[in-house]
């Protein structure tokens, strides 16, 4: 199942759209899930769980937590409407692709991808840009 949950104003307008591509990355990679929740919240929601949870006091666009599950991939994926707008506009790019980028990424690291070196961010950056292809293939 994949959820959509909001702690802004923001929602998404195509929730089954967006469910079927999520769906459709998961796929791509020869996986499954059980359980996918997305939750999307404003830069001190997030910063107070990076705080919380991470020991971070930095803002951030997303947050990933994995559970674990023998029935495919399974977890929170929090992200910050606020970081998703204003990375956007640094990188020169819609709203909605910035948006897709952050969500494929945090599926992809549920799926088991890093980012930490350069090679594993290097390796993502190619691999969501290669998810967000899939948003507008119709199965």
């Amino acid at each position: 199942m994949i959820d959509f949950h909001y702690e802004t104003d923001f929602s998404i307008d195509a929730e089954t759209k967006f469910a079927d591509w999520i769906s459709r990355i998961v796929l791509s990679e020869d996986e499954s899930y059980s359980q996918l929740d997305f939750i999307f919240c404003d830069d001190e929601y997030l910063l107070k769980i990076n705080q919380d949870y991470l020991n971070h006091d930095t803002y951030t666009d997303i947050i990933t937590f994995p559970y674990e599950d023998n029935n495919g991939i399974a977890g929170d994926i929090f992200i910050s409407v606020e970081r998703v707008r204003d990375n956007a506009s640094e990188y020169g790019v819609d709203f909605d692709t910035e948006l897709k980028r952050v969500m494929a990424h945090g599926v992809l690291h549920l799926i088991g991808y890093g980012d930490k070196s350069e090679e594993e961010a290097s390796q993502m950056r190619l691999k969501e840009d290669e998810k967000i292809k899939l948003f507008h293939v119709e199965h």
